[in-house]
């Protein structure tokens, strides 16, 4: 995981932070209203035999046997319980399983602890107003501050957020809109407390509303929450509304964000390379923020790093293709979302009218044939984790997306490997609500750190 490669203690993190455990997103009211399904965030393949050219055999008989695709899945059982990822034996915590698990904390408290952490890391506090460029290359010589210092480098980079005060303040990259493809483009945050009465959820909740959708992220100390909507349906007052009658009691919004989905068309342009919210922006609804930072540094690093500053012209359009097919990707993993049978209000009837994107829909037909695979996701990211089939099976399952007559047709046509999934996905599920049965409580867990 990311802290352990950081050399940062998970308990001392978790206590610094505010943060909770995250398995998966809970996404409630998508498909239609009272419905809900989770998107584990763990790999069953991992603890199964491995089968040649078999595809995602777990996954298509899961489909053909009319059960769900998160059920082997030991975080599945994990977020179902509320449980934390040890269980306490023989008066110490063992972790219950071998994945990775994901968190949710207060991000201004995290951005403190990384600072804490930082070694031989030189801060200035100041707000940047011009920059010295080389006239011959355009590259950034150096920055002028508001304090009337200047701060010369051979290298950037932007981290300024929806600033985007280098890449395109300075460079002049275009930005890549993406609002004829994702609906939503205001956003309204607000806290709500904890109930003391119930554990702390592990998981991020998605609850699509009448005119997008609402985030729930628990921290030990709150529930971060905030209303995505689009503002061509709901005023920003009409939206409060909604989310009061929902929650049955008012609420204080903290912020009134205008969302401008899209990235930038180039994150390396001349000596200046664009990371987090300076790159791209999307809707919170799949974490890809945080996961696309991370894989657009450990790709840059691994293809660059060595050999900065005498990388070629190619080097760089390969580097800026491969983070635009990822951004790109996010886009069109969280369009799928959106493939819903409300119509319930005018947002929903104009989404399926309008909103859902051509590649979108051209997956949608091919797997209305066949199962998807993992041929059907390019990869340009040098191996590293990506939006692939095992985040999109939960998806499209739990919105009623895939094709059981064809997931029938595929098991049937190898009976063997049917019966050997059958166990398999028995045995999983099995061992899954057993492991969550021996784990600890996650609230009980985080108190005693």
């Amino acid at each position: 995981g990311v802290l352990q490669s950081l050399g940062i203690e998970e308990r001392d993190f978790l206590a610094k932070t505010d943060a909770t455990i995250k398995y998966g997103i809970r996404h409630r009211d998508w498909r239609r209203l009272g419905h809900s399904y989770d998107g584990p965030i763990d790999d069953a393949y991992a603890l199964a035999d491995r089968i040649p050219d078999a595809g995602s055999w777990i996954d298509t008989f899961c489909v053909a046997a009319g059960r769900s695709v998160a059920d082997p899945h030991v975080f599945s059982a994990l977020m179902a319980g509320n449980k934390a990822p040890v269980a306490r034996i023989q008066g110490r915590d063992v972790p219950i399983s071998q994945f990775h698990h994901a968190y949710h904390f207060d991000q201004a408290k995290v951005g403190q602890f990384l600072r804490s952490k930082a070694c031989d890391i030189k801060t200035i506090d100041a707000v940047v107003q011009t920059a010295d460029r080389d006239p011959e290359t355009g590259h950034i010589k150096s920055l002028c501050l508001d304090t009337g210092e200047r701060v010369d480098a051979d290298f950037f980079i932007d981290c300024t957020g929806f600033r985007r005060a280098l890449i395109a303040g300075i460079m002049g990259e275009p930005w890549v809109s993406y609002a004829d493809t994702l609906p939503v483009n205001r956003a309204m945050p607000f806290w709500i407390d904890l109930d003391p009465t119930q554990d702390i959820p592990t998981y991020t909740h998605a609850w699509a509303q009448s005119s997008g959708w609402m985030w729930q992220i628990p921290t030990t100390e709150r529930i971060g929450c905030g209303y995505v909507y689009s503002d061509a349906h709901l005023t920003p007052d009409q939206a409060q509304a909604e989310i009061e009658r929902l929650l049955g009691h008012p609420i204080e919004p903290r912020n009134d964000i205008k969302i401008n989905s899209g990235r930038v068309a180039n994150v390396w342009s001349g000596n200046v390379l664009a990371l987090g919210l300076a790159s791209s922006f999307l809707e919170p609804l799949e974490a890809t923020s945080i996961h696309g930072t991370i894989v657009s540094l450990l790709l840059f690093m691994k293809r660059h790093l060595k050999t900065l500053g005498r990388e070629t012209p190619l080097d760089k359009a390969r580097y800026n293709d491969a983070i635009a097919g990822q951004v790109d990707d996010f886009r069109d993993f969280i369009n799928l979302h959106y493939v819903s049978e409300r119509d319930d209000s005018a947002f929903w009837r104009d989404v399926a009218d309008g909103f859902i994107h051509q590649n979108t829909r051209a997956r949608l037909d091919l797997w209305a044939t066949r199962l998807p695979k993992s041929s059907d996701f390019a990869n340009d990211l040098d191996g590293l984790p990506h939006v692939e089939e095992l985040l999109h099976y939960p998806v499209l399952d739990g919105l009623g997306l895939l094709n059981r007559d064809a997931a029938k047709s595929e098991m049937a046509a190898n009976p063997k490997l049917r019966q050997f999934a059958r166990d398999t996905v028995d045995h999983l599920t099995k061992q899954a609500k057993h492991a969550a049965s021996q784990a600890r409580s996650h609230k009980e867990w985080l108190a005693s750190l």
